[in-house]
């Protein structure tokens, strides 16, 4: 999918509004040489009209030499000859005004074009990775925790991240990072057999931080209307377009987090160390494995983990019979972030909380993530496959259980 470099968050919602569906920003170009490391097949970078003149031709001239098959288009306030010599000279595949919508639309179509006479027949998709936050108790900061691992997951815009609010009925997504959703998976209701990405795209709200957040929506009632199948086509079709889709739960086991639980790839079970929790979390993990849930990729996240309560680590691993993978210290800092708006590993990217949660995303990914840049505030911003009829026992999920 295209990316486009833009350090404005007006800006970046304006032009990714004229972009395919799935387009990415990032906010710098060494993010963009990042993101273009990480994905090898991207074909087209669009440089907004904020950068520099200079930046923008110094990163047009890098990509010339060091990926070819990229084509660069340049958006500019204003053009003039000599900005369209120098652009040429440097790279550029082609320099469009940045009021002219259908030239920046066509500027990229014609790279992809490009793009695939270069690469010639085939080429399969790569699909993403869907990790899922659950506990089977409220309270534990399960969402606080779901929120700051998409962040780390992004990589500072290096990687394309999808957080999906499965909360259908209390969700708190959208208020732990202060955004204000126009659309919500409310709007994806009846679209079982017919929902795809240019339509998914519409109901995503952006972070500032390279985020994308499909929200709850904001009324409890709509829970019984978002179907299991409606769940399967959101998560298979955001696989397409995304590297991470990041899931985070109602505290139960109901037909809609099921369905997630079903799909993911990893599961990161959220506990905190008091004597309730714990028996909840053991039975929990009893069901997962009945149901065959993500054997072998499921991970456990301390939260609140201090000794002074009684219960170390080493009992809970004993208790649970699954090592820790996380711990998360009790921390007023993460309240007051989680309150401000600007989750910790943003706001404080070296606090030890961050450095946990980062920890965890590096061993999600298999590789280090680095501390993404601290910002202030979020943008929201325009940014789905197969049918699975299922039932709603649980004890018929179990994989290769007779119907």
């Amino acid at each position: 999918m295209p990316v486009l470099v833009e350090p404005d968050p007006t800006t970046v919602a304006t032009l990714l509004a004229a972009m395919p569906a799935g387009a990415h920003g990032v906010n710098a170009p060494d993010r963009m040489l990042a993101w273009l490391d990480q994905h090898p097949d991207e074909y087209v970078v669009v440089l907004g009209p904020s950068l520099s003149v200079d930046a923008a031709l110094a990163a047009c001239d890098e990509l010339r030499i060091a990926r070819p098959t990229v084509s660069v288009v340049l958006v500019a306030d204003a053009l003039d000859t000599s900005l369209l010599t120098r652009a040429m000279k440097a790279g550029a595949r082609d320099v469009v005004q940045s009021d002219d919508v259908a030239a920046i639309g066509t500027a990229i179509r014609q790279a992809h074009q490009l793009f695939q006479a270069l690469r010639g027949p085939g080429g399969a998709v790569q699909l993403g990775r869907v990790i899922t936050v659950f506990s089977p108790k409220g309270g534990v900061g399960k969402t606080t925790m779901a929120v700051n691992l998409a962040l780390a997951l992004t990589e500072g815009g290096a990687r394309k991240v999808c957080l999906v609010d499965l909360d259908l009925a209390f969700g708190d997504v959208a208020i732990t990072m202060q955004l204000f959703p126009t659309h919500s998976i409310e709007q994806a209701v009846g679209s079982e057999e017919s929902l795809d990405m240019a339509l998914l795209d519409g109901l995503l709200t952006r972070h500032q931080d390279s985020l994308m957040v499909l929200a709850a929506p904001p009324h409890p009632d709509v829970r019984e209307r978002v179907t299991p199948a409606l769940v399967l086509r959101i998560l298979r079709t955001l696989r397409e377009g995304f590297d991470f889709v990041v899931v985070d739960t109602s505290p139960s086991f109901d037909d809609q987090v099921l369905t997630a639980l079903d799909e993911t790839d990893e599961c990161v079970i959220v506990a905190t160390l008091d004597v309730p929790t714990l028996k909840n979390v053991k039975v929990a993990l009893e069901t997962l494995e009945m149901l065959d849930i993500a054997s072998g990729h499921r991970h456990l996240l301390l939260n609140r983990a201090d000794d002074a309560v009684g219960i170390g680590a080493d009992k809970v691993e004993s208790i649970l019979g699954m090592p820790v993978s996380a711990q998360v210290a009790t921390s007023i800092d993460i309240a007051a972030a989680t309150n401000a708006g600007t989750p910790i590993v943003v706001g404080d990217p070296r606090h030890p909380s961050s450095e946990a949660i980062r920890a965890l995303a590096a061993a999600l990914t298999g590789a280090p993530v680095a501390p993404p840049t601290p910002i202030t505030g979020a943008e929201p911003a325009a940014s789905a496959l197969g049918d699975d009829k299922r039932s709603g026992s649980i004890f018929r999920r179990k994989k290769g259980f007779a119907s």
